[in-house]
């Protein structure tokens, strides 16, 4: 029997991940709010916005109707903009099969209440942790849509349920391995997004390799401790949805963040860098949630704190730098 599975989003991972599903062999309903990304996808098996000339299977269609969007779909996966679910999800849930399982694409925290994607899909659509999974890893989604060979990790309280949801994603270019540490996996891939501005940053300002192994090195160092004080599993961190996600995030220039953060170091303020950034770098505003929340766990995350000093306060980055480097000196453990 064919898996019937709704994507909401039509961005540029969204789109990769329909053809994904449907490569595995599922029958995919993707919703868009913009009547003409939705007509060239049904009309012209494409999403020109992010990959024009990349044909998308038959079995993919898509609908401004998020309740068509909806209907019978066994996995619901959610990829748009992680500051924007809480108010999407909120029109979507009354109309989402209530034993669907509910998959976050999304990377970020939440501002304000510093929540993870899967605890805002809890709250809004009343589900249940065997009903929530989330997917993390080193997917940059042109990449996938070249259908290059990548893999990535399904995760949910529910083993059983991770397994199925492999099933549903697992094609002869994307290998998908299952975990139930929600909360390592969710982490993971939100902190990522900031250590690659970071590293960004250093590129822009033309500083060399050391630096930025130093800033990935102790980047993840950073995550892993706020992971444990969270109740994460810290061989989470070393795996696909740690390891593998920050450093495809930090070395490839098909990474937003890296990219953005590249545009800050060269000199670009906050606002020109914003301006000429098409897609959404989840860590601008996911920097100040992942600041909280350290704050919250009484965590020391200096690199964190650097960008956001940087990128919302205004701090010169030579200045951010030199400060950085001249933190009291300490053991690495």
């Amino acid at each position: 029997m064919t898996t019937r599975c709704a994507v909401y989003g039509t961005g540029s991972w969204g789109t990769a991940f329909a053809m994904v599903l449907a490569d595995a062999g599922a029958q995919v309903t993707m919703w868009g709010r913009r009547p003409d990304v939705v007509d060239a996808i049904n009309t012209g098996r494409t999403n020109p916005d992010y990959f024009p000339g990349v044909e998308l299977p038959d079995t993919v269609r898509a609908t401004t109707d998020p309740a068509a969007a909806a209907r019978d779909a066994e996995f619901v996966f959610l990829s748009v903009p992680s500051q924007t679910l809480r108010g999407n999800l909120a029109q979507w849930a009354p109309l989402l099969p209530p034993d669907s399982v509910l998959v976050s694409l999304m990377k970020g925290i939440e501002l304000g209440t510093a929540k993870r994607m899967s605890e805002v899909i809890e709250e809004v659509a009343k589900a249940g942790p065997d009903r929530i999974a989330v997917l993390s890893g080193p997917n940059l989604a042109k990449e996938i849509a070249a259908r290059q060979p990548a893999a990535s990790v399904v995760a949910c309280h529910d083993e059983a349920v991770a397994r199925r949801l492999q099933a549903t994603c697992h094609t002869g270019y994307f290998r998908p391995y299952t975990n139930t540490d929600v909360i390592g996996c969710e982490l993971g891939g939100a902190v990522k997004n900031v250590i690659g501005l970071a590293v960004g940053i250093a590129d822009g300002m033309g500083l060399g390799d050391n630096t930025k192994a130093l800033l990935i090195t102790r980047g993840l160092a950073e995550t892993t401790r706020l992971g444990v004080a969270m109740g994460a599993d810290p061989l989470t961190f070393s795996g696909l949805a740690g390891l593998g996600d920050l450093v495809a995030t930090c070395s490839s220039p098909l990474s937003r963040n890296h990219t953005f953060g590249t545009n800050l170091g060269r000199g670009m303020t906050l606002e020109q860098t914003i301006a000429v950034t098409r897609q959404t770098a989840e860590g601008v505003k996911s920097c100040e949630s992942v600041a909280d929340l350290a704050r919250r766990y009484g965590v020391d995350m200096p690199i964190t704190d650097t960008v956001v000093d940087i990128v919302h306060n205004g701090k010169q980055p030579a200045v951010a730098v030199k400060d950085l480097m001249s933190r009291s000196a300490k053991s690495e453990r």
